[in-house]
């Protein structure tokens, strides 16, 4: 069996069976299978020292599951409606990371989330557990050019904001109502040339200690609740 069939973690599991693809299996310490919802078909009783075997990890929490490959969406339906609310990141790479942004956006209600194919971290299951399920409610895209996909945002009606330390625009300053992408640039690189030559206007978050900038999962949750304050 391939580990990227496995999902692991109490969240990331019991979200997975909420979630848009099916469970084939689970496998877990006899107090957490109790408390699923799952048919008793589905799930199993194991030793913790099963479970790492199982998924390689300590960090199990008593749960593993055997799920069908993730379903990415349709890049361009993130964008049909109106209010359309999209998270583009450019090759954030950190799977860590990634799963604190899905847990944000889907907190955030936002439309969908945007990854590059190439370069950037996949929805894995340290992604799914790390966003404590929320990969299995986000609807999440692939595209194979992120620069071309917000030029077709933007042909769409969509406007496009890149954040990016020192830019000169606060991010309170934009109008976010209406189809808006928030693009977010990679761990340390921030946003490729061609990227931010796409995005309408450049945001920066203020700075005011003496690190110089902000985690990438911080700064896109920032950024998602005044994009929610304003269309409150």
């Amino acid at each position: 069996m391939s580990v990227d069939a496995l999902l692991y973690g109490r969240n990331a599991v019991r979200e997975a069976l909420r979630g848009r693809r099916r469970v084939l299996r689970v496998w877990g310490l006899e107090a957490e299978v109790a408390a699923l919802e799952a048919p008793a078909t589905v799930a199993s009783i194991a030793s913790g020292e099963a479970l790492e075997r199982l998924c390689g990890s300590p960090d199990h929490q008593g749960l593993v599951a055997e799920v069908e490959p993730y379903p990415y969406a349709d890049p361009g339906s993130l964008l049909e409606p109106e209010d359309a609310l999209v998270l583009a990141l450019d090759r954030v790479q950190d799977p860590q990371n990634l799963g604190a942004i899905c847990r944000s956006a889907e907190c955030a209600g936002a439309s969908g989330l945007v990854l590059p194919a190439r370069g950037a971290v996949a929805v894995t299951a340290a992604v799914c557990r790390a966003s404590a399920g929320a990969v299995e409610h986000l609807r999440i895209a692939r595209v194979t050019n992120l620069a071309n996909y917000l030029r077709d945002a933007k042909a769409v009606g969509a406007w496009v904001y890149g954040a990016e330390v020192g830019a000169e625009q606060a991010y309170t300053d934009p109008d976010y109502r209406g189809r808006v992408v928030l693009v977010l640039g990679s761990e340390g690189r921030g946003l490729r040339p061609r990227v931010r030559a796409n995005c309408d206007a450049l945001v920066s978050l203020p700075i005011r200690g003496r690190i110089a900038s902000l985690n990438v999962s911080a700064a896109g949750a920032a950024l998602l609740y005044e994009a929610i304050r304003q269309r409150r």
